[in-house]
């Protein structure tokens, strides 16, 4: 099972909306297929198994990371696929959330007279599939705020510096959070003042570049910006209040930028709640934040934020940097977001914080 966690890994980033599944088939103690989702979300992880094992899956045990699904869609059932094959056993890890699916996979197994075993690891493949199984239940992605800072919480000086504010090794692992992500979202602000290309440059891993969304309450972002320029290269979104000029939401479409109108909040901002159900009815799981610090607050405010990866370089600022994170009115210790951390790693001489959203 950890070989097919390992597979199930691979397939982050570009499986939505599917879940990325990992499937290892062995028979007589040897693995003879292993598989995992393909870009797209097809062909499923225990087709790109059976099809590799061949008649070597006759009687074998087939160890899949999430339970095989059981509805006709673009594919076949992976359940019928297992039993056409001749698996005699399956051992998966967690259920399917997904109505479609919810117990029918094991069932339909075991009616066939396939040993179905259950549980085996669920926790780590609950953990990789969680931005799928948040949408399949709340409609919305799994949302992980990225902050690079100093010690104390800044990430720039007063006069806006901040390249470098961590290393190379901590730069570079960002970039891995965006291969694996579906979508990426900054703040106005952050695409004004950094002109990003928001893409993965990763050596061999530029195609894996998620889709680039800009919360733009007013579509103020520049025609001329890399993000507009480059948006049917790599696909562009801006979250927007409902549109007053229709002229300038066209010449952003003629660009090939797609426009969000979302309603606005109690601050008059775009709603982040209708947002993130708006890019889960896109198709999104994984949305990776990079900014600004009044998304970052909005979300943090609004209690979506479910995963912290928090990169700090050993600086200190001081009280005139500017903060991660803006005001968002917190006013006692019980109203502050919570958060426990799971996960701690050295990039370089920076060190890097893995939090997930207290329970």
């Amino acid at each position: 099972m950890g070989a097919a966690l390992a597979l199930a890994r691979r397939g982050l980033g570009t499986s939505a909306p599917n879940p990325s599944v990992g499937c290892v088939i062995v028979r007589d103690g040897v693995v003879v297929g292993r598989g995992w989702t393909q870009p797209g979300g097809r062909p499923h992880a225990e087709t790109e198994a059976l099809d590799r094992a061949g008649p070597l899956a006759r009687g074998a045990t087939a160890y899949v990371t999430l339970e095989p699904c059981d509805h006709h869609g673009r594919t076949p059932p992976c359940s019928l696929a297992l039993i056409a094959a001749g698996v005699a056993r399956v051992v998966i890890a967690c259920k399917d959330p997904d109505p479609r699916v919810a117990g029918r996979g094991i069932h339909r197994l075991r009616e066939a007279g396939l040993a179905v075993e259950t549980g085996l690891r669920a926790a780590e493949a609950h953990e990789v599939n969680a931005g799928f199984f948040m949408r399949i239940l709340h409609g919305r992605p799994l949302v992980t705020l990225k902050l690079a800072t100093t010690l104390d919480g800044r990430i720039a000086v007063h006069t806006g510096e901040s390249r470098w504010i961590t290393g190379e090794t901590a730069r570079s692992w960002g970039h891995g959070l965006r291969a694996r992500s579906d979508a990426i979202m900054v703040g106005l602000n952050t695409a004004l003042a950094d002109d990003p290309d928001l893409t993965c440059r990763l050596p061999g891993l530029s195609g894996r570049s998620p889709r680039r969304v800009v919360v733009d309450s007013r579509l103020r972002l520049p025609l001329t910006s890399k993000l507009v320029r480059t948006a049917r290269a790599v696909p562009t979104m801006l979250l927007t209040l409902p549109v007053l000029d229709g002229g300038r939401a066209q010449a952003y479409r003629e660009c090939g930028v797609d426009i969000e109108e979302v309603a606005p909040d109690g601050a008059g901002v775009p709603d982040m709640a209708e947002a993130l159900r708006s890019l889960g009815r896109r198709g999104v799981t994984r949305l990776l934040v990079e900014g600004g610090a009044r998304v970052a607050a909005s979300l943090l405010r609004a209690g979506l934020v479910d995963r912290l990866e928090w990169f700090r370089a050993p600086r200190v600022i001081g009280g005139d940097g500017l903060p991660a994170v803006v005001a968002f009115g917190v006013d006692v210790l019980g109203a502050a977001a919570d958060f426990v951390r799971i996960g701690t790693r050295e990039a370089g001489g920076d060190l890097m914080e893995t939090y997930a959203r207290r329970p």
